[in-house]
């Protein structure tokens, strides 16, 4: 057994008897099998090595001292010559507190690794980024976790990278730490599951719209779910163009709307407020009935694969959109939002058609910002990136179940990358102009130069290929775990 063929084609090898909820199931057992197993033999996803050659031990005295002080001294006379004269330039700090790790809640500081890593490894492979992955302890002096350690922390940290992708912290801070270090940073302080997350669904969003004869203007929206991810989501949604009359946002305890005094009462929780005052102005509570007639169903919310029902699905409208981009389990399987009716169903993973993952979107808005050395990242940047990828997906072919390109499509992040750089140029935030085709070839250089050092890595054995028993033991545990139930 390959290990192509038992990635590409695992479904082959469950047996025959197994059910669709079975299989989906195995799947998800299996890659966490395979997670554990794989991340115990690599010792995890990442490595630092130089970028630079040794052509002899003199060069050390260029690379160190005494050579490398006049590196201090022209820095010190000019910061922003750091970005230039050092690995800053194309850095990316990955910060997390590990307080809400996909759909596993708190992991404790160091939980968080094995996410920052693989965020560290896409960003690499992907938009030729390095980056650092810091999961750091945000618990004051009660043991609450406070939102002012992290911003002190990317404060005190920001002088060494280029930008700064924040991850998996827990609502309500991911909201405070985003907004305050946004305006107190000198680079851009980008939230990956917040703003990554909004990009990327509203592309996917905006072709299924397409495809199936809608506007977003038009469009009647619900959301399941106001965390970080969807709370952003409805805001981009709204920015572009969604009508907040024709938008219903929940939580837990029902639907976001002006009556909500929970909310209101509760500072912490300004951006849900804000939701409030916009949308839901029948104050519908009631979220079969939200969806009655509804064109687009987006839920981040509890994962599956019974939070969304199909019964709720047989009420929208024809033709309806259903997102459900829980992790590691969507809040329904695909196979049954069909059933209920859906034409179009994404999830957030790779192993079903229409993957709306932040992975299409992250390396390419981080290496735009990098390459004309932004100091934020804007809403608009934000928006054009969405519509970057929502374009170059559409030139490729979209259908029904292909409504987004994937991570394969290596020009894509060298287009977002351009694109994002120039909204960031007309935004006024960028320390560099350049064209965009400067960009882009800068861009697309670096990427293909990323990927080339992983396939030498991998062909000349400093990367070691994983044993056969290794993807047969995961497959044999998943399948027996299934058989138990």
């Amino acid at each position: 057994m390959s290990i192509n063929l038992s990635l590409d084609n695992l479904e082959a090898s469950f047996p025959a008897d197994f059910t669709e909820d079975q299989k989906a199931a195995a799947k998800t057992l299996f890659y966490k099998n395979l997670a554990l197993a794989a991340h115990t033999f690599y010792g995890g996803k990442i490595q630092v090595v130089p970028s630079c050659g040794v052509y002899g031990l003199n060069w050390f005295n260029a690379w160190y001292t005494p050579g490398v002080s006049k590196i201090s001294t022209t820095i010190r006379d000019d910061n922003d010559t750091s970005f230039a004269l050092s690995s800053r330039g194309n850095m990316v700090a990955v910060v997390s507190d590990s307080t809400r790790v996909l759909g596993d809640g708190d992991c404790t500081p160091p939980g968080g690794l094995g996410v920052m890593e693989g965020k560290a490894m896409l960003m690499k492979y992907l938009g030729g980024v390095d980056s650092i992955p810091l999961c750091i302890d945000s618990r004051d002096e009660s043991g609450k976790n406070s939102p002012e350690k992290i911003i002190d922390f990317v404060k005190m940290v920001q002088h060494s990278v280029g930008a700064v992708n924040l991850e998996d912290i827990s609502q309500p801070n991911c909201f405070k730490v985003l907004d305050e270090l946004r305006e107190a940073c000198d680079i851009p302080v980008w939230h990956d599951d917040a703003q990554g997350t909004a990009c990327v669904t509203l592309a996917g969003l905006l072709n299924a719209l397409k495809l199936t004869g809608r506007s977003l203007s038009d469009a009647k929206i619900v959301l399941l779910g106001s965390g970080a991810s969807n709370s952003t989501i409805a805001r981009l949604i709204l920015a572009d163009g969604g009508d907040p009359a024709k938008m219903v946002v929940f939580d837990t305890r029902g639907g976001l709307h002006a009556d909500r005094k929970d909310i209101e009462a509760d500072k912490r929780y300004y951006r849900k407020w804000e939701l409030c005052q916009q949308t839901n102005p029948k104050k519908i509570n009631d979220i079969a009935e939200a969806l009655k007639g509804a064109d687009v169903l987006i839920a981040l919310s509890q994962p599956g694969p019974d939070t969304v029902k199909k019964e709720w699905i047989f009420g929208m409208a024809k033709d309806s959109i259903v997102f459900v981009c829980a992790n590691p389990v969507p809040e329904i399987w695909p196979y049954a939002a069909h059933e209920a009716g859906a034409a179009i169903v994404a999830t957030g993973r790779g192993d079903f058609p229409n993957q709306v993952n932040n992975s299409v979107c992250f390396p390419g808005i981080l290496k735009g910002a990098l390459i004309v050395r932004a100091r934020k990242i804007t809403d608009a940047m934000a928006i054009r990136c969405a519509h970057s990828i929502a374009d170059f997906s559409e030139k490729l072919g979209i259908s029904r179940n292909n409504i987004i390109a994937t991570m394969k499509e290596t020009e894509l992040f060298a287009v977002e990358a351009a694109d994002v750089a120039m909204q960031a140029i007309a935004d006024g935030v960028a320390r560099v102009n350049l064209t965009w085709q400067q960009v882009y070839d800068t861009a697309l250089a670096d990427i293909k130069a990323s990927r080339k050092l992983t396939d030498d890595m991998m062909k000349l054995g400093h990367i070691q290929e994983p044993p056969q028993s290794m993807l047969q033991e995961a497959l044999d545990k998943a399948i027996a775990e299934i058989k138990k139930k």
